[in-house]
């Protein structure tokens, strides 16, 4: 028999039970509540989260995942409204980040310019400008390119300029080479500029001379910058459209994470304007432009602060800078290295490239000063003397501000001293490469001819890199060495080190390939990490932003030769279709 005390406790015992219950169902109920997106595939979602590499399904609300898992678990996400998107047997992964890109020049490039192949011949470049000039008004600029880095040296031309003249006076005509450091112009150009015979060379360019001493329309370096204030700018108008269409283009490729690696101001504008509208569907990270040639004293601080605080917002973040250390190890030879390039008679043979843009002790100094005030510093380094001061620089900066936790970039490390290897590593330093670079190429030909072909053929170290505990990020440098944004080529030769496209012959420093994992972490997880956003992206986990990617294809299950040819069908982001290819929306 219960005394009243016993009924008491089991009253107050099932009361509480069932108070437990109810809050228990109201968390699963909770937990389960429809979902804006479901997206299910046949054991193809790679997640690059080492937790739970692969699973069978996702789903999204708000923009974020709530549920990573099973397809069977994933049913109890699914409502009357969600959408949902059926990947079967082909691959869904995190979206891309393409940490190295001029996207402003290149939705400019693909909106308004005069373009060519990097490999046209001189016929292809004459008969591409004749086009461009019969539709272009007199007296308005034609502008594009891209010529090869040793257009110069396979094609005898008498005269660069008057190449050009031949097929207009009557427009000035600017080209930039494929690395997008050097010039090559017409009379009316040089004209407009009020540039001549007896105009003396920037400090850290070259305005080539032909034999009658007159300039004969190569500008290298700085000397292509003089053009930078002469050549009429766009308006705001069409800085937005472009900005519009560079989104376009990232998203069509599977990109959905960016990081302008020198970013004008009026760029950055374009991308904040886009971000305001709703309409930027990229993640942003703009690296505020420094001038650009030689420079002896410190940065206007007060100008990148400025800068930086005006065009933050949601999706544009504008806590980096680039230093531009040194040039290219083309015919060019504006790289600056440790030993000397090819002997030649307008160098000698004893020519390393000359000054650094940036002394030592000024980029250590500006470098500490950058990483002080919170902000992650991309240097141009392409020739490996200046990524030993690159690195000495950061040395510096952890000396003055312990460790700040910013991760410094060297772009275009592609020859790196062995001796430097290790310290990337310990000063947690970023190697940043682009993908053009690292397979035989016309680019890698023109470099070669500059360094030999032992040196040119030892480059890209990405292999030693990753086995020293370096970070590596990737980017495409578009429009500047490649012809377009797709990174699934570079991917690709990350792999097999040899052209994705079968045009070039050949491996280049096969010991250095990496594996097909490696390499979509670098466009993934270590991306996401260049943009600071590692936290948000780079991965597929409960809480990430829905930034995700479903190919026509599964990676792990084709020859690597065809990881190149991989189209994208559908890109999300942060949980909404940005681009279907089947439909055509984008």
């Amino acid at each position: 028999m219960q005394t009243n005390n016993s009924k008491s406790k089991l009253t107050l015992l099932v009361g509480l039970a069932m108070t437990l219950a109810l809050a228990s169902c109201a968390k699963r109920k909770e937990a389960v509540a429809p979902a804006d997106l479901v997206v299910t595939a046949n054991g193809a979602i790679y997640t690059l989260d080492a937790a739970k590499p692969w699973v069978e399904a996702v789903a999204i609300a708000d923009g974020r995942y709530v549920f990573v898992g099973s397809r069977a678990e994933a049913q109890a996400f699914v409502g009357p409204k969600t959408q949902q998107i059926e990947a079967g047997d082909a691959m869904v992964m995190p979206g891309l980040v393409d940490a190295h890109v001029h996207p402003l020049m290149g939705g400019i490039k693909a909106l308004y310019e005069c373009n060519f192949a990097f490999t046209a011949t001189p016929e292809q470049v004459a008969a591409a400008l004749q086009a461009c000039a019969e539709k272009t008004p007199e007296g308005t600029w034609i502008k594009g390119g891209q010529w090869g880095s040793s257009f110069f040296e396979q094609n005898k031309l008498d005269s660069p300029r008057g190449f050009l003249d031949r097929i207009t006076t009557r427009h000035p005509i600017f080209l930039n080479d494929d690395s997008g450091h050097n010039g090559w112009v017409n009379s009316e150009a040089l004209r407009i500029a009020g540039i001549n015979g007896k105009t003396a060379n920037p400090e850290g360019g070259t305005i080539v001379k032909g034999a009658d001493k007159e300039p004969n329309g190569v500008l290298l370096e700085t000397a292509a910058r003089l053009f930078d204030t002469v050549i009429p700018s766009w308006t705001d108008e069409q800085y937005v459209k472009a900005a519009r269409e560079a989104t376009r283009i990232a998203n069509s490729y599977g990109i959905t994470g960016i990081k302008d690696a020198g970013a004008f101001d009026l760029a950055t504008k374009a991308f904040h304007s886009l971000d305001q509208t709703g309409d930027l569907t990229l993640h942003v990270a703009a690296c505020i432009r420094t001038p650009y040639g030689r420079r002896t004293g410190p940065l206007d601080f007060d100008a990148i602060e400025a800068e930086r605080k005006a065009y933050r917002s949601k999706h544009v973040q504008t806590d980096y800078v680039k230093l531009f250390v040194d040039g290219v190890p083309t015919p060019a030879r504006t790289a600056a290295m440790i030993h000397p390039y090819l002997a030649d008679k307008a160098h000698g043979d004893h020519f390393t490239g000359g000054d650094m843009h940036i002394d030592a002790q000024q980029l250590a100094a500006d470098v500490t000063e950058l990483d002080k005030r919170g902000i992650t510093v991309k240097m141009h380094t392409a020739g490996d003397r200046s990524v030993r001061a690159a690195l000495d620089a950061i040395d510096a900066a952890r000396k003055a501000n312990g460790n700040s936790g910013l991760r410094h970039e060297l772009a275009h490390a592609g020859y790196i001293d062995p001796a430097d290897i290790p310290r990337f590593a310990k000063l947690d330093a970023v190697a940043e490469f682009c993908p053009i670079l690292w397979y035989p190429s016309p680019i890698i030909e023109a470099v070669i001819s500059a360094v030999g072909e032992e040196r040119g053929r030892h480059y890209w170290p990405t292999r030693t890199l990753l086995d020293n505990k370096a970070r590596i990020s990737t980017g495409s440098d578009w429009p500047a060495a490649v012809p377009d944004q797709n990174p699934w080529g570079g991917i690709e030769a990350l792999v097999t080190r040899r052209d994705p496209l079968g045009v070039a012959p050949g491996e280049l420093w096969k010991e250095e390939a990496i594996t097909l994992e490696e390499a979509l972490r670098l466009y993934t997880v270590n991306g996401a990490e260049a943009l600071r956003l590692e936290q948000q992206t780079g991965s597929i986990a409960v809480g990430k932003s829905a930034d995700l990617i479903v190919l026509d294809r599964h990676l792990f299950k084709i020859p690597v030769e065809d990881v190149g040819a991989t189209q994208v069908r559908k890109t999300v982001f942060e949980g909404k279709v940005v681009f279907d290819a089947q439909s055509g929306k984008e």
